[in-house]
């Protein structure tokens, strides 16, 4: 690829993700040509040729004599309302329906809009392999490296604080390297609350949370979120000052699964209170590489002066779901989480540790980031324009300013079970609304993954899901009958 043609994909997937985040709003008009050759300092043919690839990936539209303009995405979503949060601590109870979906949807030939997987002709799976094949040459002794206390790689631990450099400094002593964000996530919630304890968690949240939440004997508590900025601070303070929350687990970075992303101003005041309150956070990052903003927003751990954030996350979603490497950044929380760890699961193997670690010093991370922000922003487009064109006029939808996946309201008599059991009887899958809340609140909703490939078949499905929900609709039997089918699960 020559390097003209990386300045106008770059400045492409620059104005993007500029879109994406509605810095530039459906209906507004971008800045000329010749404005954007000067502040970018580039020719005007790579500016035109960017503004080209964008109008073909059905970003924006050019009118003549007037400029691009960037193309209109209707029925976007409202702001959940506090009166549909519950307002009183729940005891989760979605593990049985949530295995009951994962196994249907997991089925032989079904065309997967479910599980928020990274499709495997996005992953550097060609490259892994050969930084794999390199180091265990270079470093046999790693495929055979163990020990209960010295459990991080040290060149692992180092590209980690080096990523995380334009946000802040982070003391190599409070990282705990772990199986995967779940894992961290898991250690955390044992480290700084107990069976019985409530948790804040946003409505909505991704499921696996919640199971977690569940499997340790804790509640949940829903605070009512904005599908663009995120948790409502004023609702959960209310929360923090009648002493209902113990810790929160929150995804503040391109949440799963409105796809939002809290302002920098709103992290700040949220690691205040917090702070205040002697109120641990639990931050999920794990779509943190993957927004779509100009610039790569920060997590709350940035505005954390007291230890009181722990930050998990993982490369599961942008290199390796097979690697099985996360880590925690566990602040005052670090002995705890990293004597949890080693009684439950012992070292993560110190091998795919540097493995990863090579990857990400060598510069290739950073170019499948810039790739995957890129294909993922478009894909979401296309499902966004799909959706919008055969689902009832009732829906509305959310805009992800990161990540891969697309939160659709429907009318409120549909029920998500009766969706996805239709679905499924067609050959798709989905993740219904109400596993990602501890209270069911969210029935009329669902999640489809946007990771995969525009393909007829995917096309077709989401037609197909389309008249699915016209159908529920018109036929308020069938959502009773899925409710009462999921009761029963």
């Amino acid at each position: 690829m020559s390097f003209q043609s990386n300045l106008y994909e770059q400045l492409a997937a620059e104005l993007s993700g500029l879109i994406a985040s509605r810095i530039f709003a459906p209906g507004e008009r971008l800045p000329s040509i010749r404005h954007l050759a000067q502040q970018k300092r580039l020719s005007i043919s790579t500016v035109i040729q960017a503004l080209r690839l964008l109008e073909d990936r059905g970003l924006i539209d050019a009118k003549p004599q007037a400029g691009y303009y960037v193309r209109h995405r209707p029925r976007t979503m409202l702001a959940v309302q506090a009166g549909e949060c519950s307002q009183e601590p729940a005891f989760v109870g979605i593990t049985n329906q949530l295995m009951r979906v994962l196994r249907a949807n997991e089925a032989p030939g079904v065309i997967q809009l479910g599980s928020a997987w990274p499709p495997d002709e996005l992953l550097p799976i060609k490259r892994i392999q050969q930084t794999v094949s390199s180091l265990a040459r270079r470093d046999p002794a790693l495929l055979a490296r163990v020990s209960c206390v010295d459990t991080n790689e040290p060149n692992f631990i180092r590209q980690i604080v080096r990523r995380a450099v334009d946000w802040g400094k982070l003391d190599p002593a409070e990282i705990v390297v772990t199986s995967s964000c779940t894992e961290a996530i898991n250690l955390s919630l044992r480290a700084v609350a107990k069976a019985g304890d409530t948790i804040a968690v946003e409505s909505s949240t991704y499921f696996v949370l919640l199971q977690l939440i569940e499997s340790l004997g804790m509640k949940a508590l829903e605070i009512p979120t904005h599908p663009k900025t995120g948790i409502s601070i004023d609702a959960l303070e209310l929360a923090l000052n009648e002493g209902l929350v113990d810790a929160c687990l929150l995804i503040p970075n391109a949440n799963n699964p409105l796809g939002s992303i809290m302002p920098d101003e709103n992290k700040k005041r949220l690691a205040f209170l917090l702070a205040l309150h002697q109120v641990p956070l639990i931050e999920d990052d794990i779509y943190g590489d993957l927004c779509f903003t100009a610039e790569q927003p920060r997590p709350v751990k940035a505005y954390d002066t007291t230890g009181n954030v722990l930050l998990c996350s993982s490369f599961s979603k942008a290199v390796s779901p097979a690697a099985r490497v996360g880590y925690c950044v566990a602040g005052r929380y670090a002995q705890q989480v990293a004597l949890l760890k080693t009684l439950s699961s012992g070292a993560t193997g110190h091998f795919f540790q540097a493995v990863l670690a090579d990857f990400v010093a060598g510069g290739s991370y950073d170019n499948q980031l810039r790739k995957m922000r890129r294909i993922l922003a478009q894909r979401l487009a296309q499902m966004s324009d799909a959706v919008a064109a055969s689902f009832p006029s009732e829906c509305t939808f959310s805009e992800p300013q990161g990540g891969f996946v697309l939160w659709i309201k429907m009318p409120e008599q549909v029920d998500g079970f009766a969706v996805h059991e239709q679905a499924i009887a067609n050959g798709i899958a989905l993740m219904p609304g109400t596993l990602f809340s501890p209270t069911g609140n969210l029935r009329n909703y669902i999640r489809l993954n946007c990771g995969n490939a525009w393909t007829p078949a995917i096309e077709a499905a989401i037609r197909r899901l389309g008249e699915i929900v016209h159908r529920v609709a018109d036929d308020p039997l069938v959502s009773i009958r899925a409710e009462q089918s999921a009761r029963t699960a």
